[in-house]
C-alpha cells in the first residue's frame, strides 16, 4: 500500500496529512473550514484515497494559511506515496458534471510543479468560503506533490457547482494518474528512466 503521514507546523497553521492512494474512499478531516471539508471528501471518495486531514490555523484572521497550508501538506504527502512512480500511469484526466456545471481536470506525475487554473467563479463567496483559496490550494497542492495540474471549468452558473465538479474530477483525475499500469512492467514512465 502507498501511504504517507506529513506533519506541518509553521507560526501560521499546524497540519497533519494521513494519505493512502489505494484506499476505498475514506476520509477524516477536521480543518475548521467546512467547506473544504465538503471539497476533500470528494476527493478522497472520487478518488479511492483514504485521506485524514487535522488542521489547526489562524482562522481568526481568515481561512487562507489554513486552506494554502493544507494543499501544502496533501502535496507532500501525494509525493511521498507515489515514490520513484514506477510502474503507475502517470497521466489522468476527468470531466465530472454537477446540474449546469462542467469541469475538466488533468494530472501528470511530471516531477515539474505546474498549475493552469481556468475557474471564473460566478460569485466570490460560498457560504463563507472564499473562492480565491480554491486556486491557493491547487498551488500550493502542485508545488509540494511536483505535479503539472490543469484545471477548467468549461461552464458552470452556481459557484458551489463549479467548484464541486473541480474538486471531483481532481480526485477522478489523480486516482487514473497514479493507478498502476499492467503493462508498464515496474518501470518509469518516461524516455527520461526517472521523473
Amino acid at each position: 500500500m502507498r501511504q504517507a503521514e506529513i506533519s506541518r507546523k509553521t507560526l501560521e497553521t499546524e497540519i497533519t496529512v494521513r494519505l493512502n492512494l489505494d484506499g476505498s474512499g475514506q476520509a477524516k478531516l477536521a480543518t475548521g473550514v467546512p467547506f473544504l471539508e465538503h471539497m476533500l471528501d470528494q476527493v478522497a471518495r472520487h478518488g479511492m484515497i483514504d485521506l485524514e486531514v487535522a488542521a489547526k490555523g489562524d482562522l481568526h484572521i481568515d481561512a487562507h494559511h489554513t486552506v494554502e497550508d493544507v494543499g501544502i501538506t496533501i502535496g507532500q504527502a501525494l509525493a511521498k506515496a507515489v515514490g520513484d512512480k514506477k510502474g503507475i500511469r502517470r497521466y489522468g484526466h476527468a470531466y465530472v458534471p454537477l446540474d449546469e456545471a462542467l469541469s475538466r481536470v488533468v494530472v501528470d506525475f511530471s516531477g515539474r510543479p505546474g498549475l493552469t487554473f481556468n475557474v471564473d467563479f460566478s460569485r466570490a463567496l460560498i457560504g463563507e468560503f472564499d473562492v480565491d483559496l480554491t486556486q491557493e490550494f491547487f498551488q500550493g497542492l502542485v508545488n509540494h506533490a511536483q505535479i503539472t495540474l490543469h484545471i477548467d471549468n468549461l461552464r458552470g452558473e452556481n459557484a458551489h457547482h463549479q467548484c464541486e465538479t473541480v474538486f471531483k474530477a481532481f480526485g477522478r483525475a489523480l486516482r487514473m494518474a497514479a493507478e498502476a499500469d499492467p503493462r508498464a512492467s515496474g518501470s518509469v514512465p518516461s524516455t527520461k528512466g526517472a521523473l
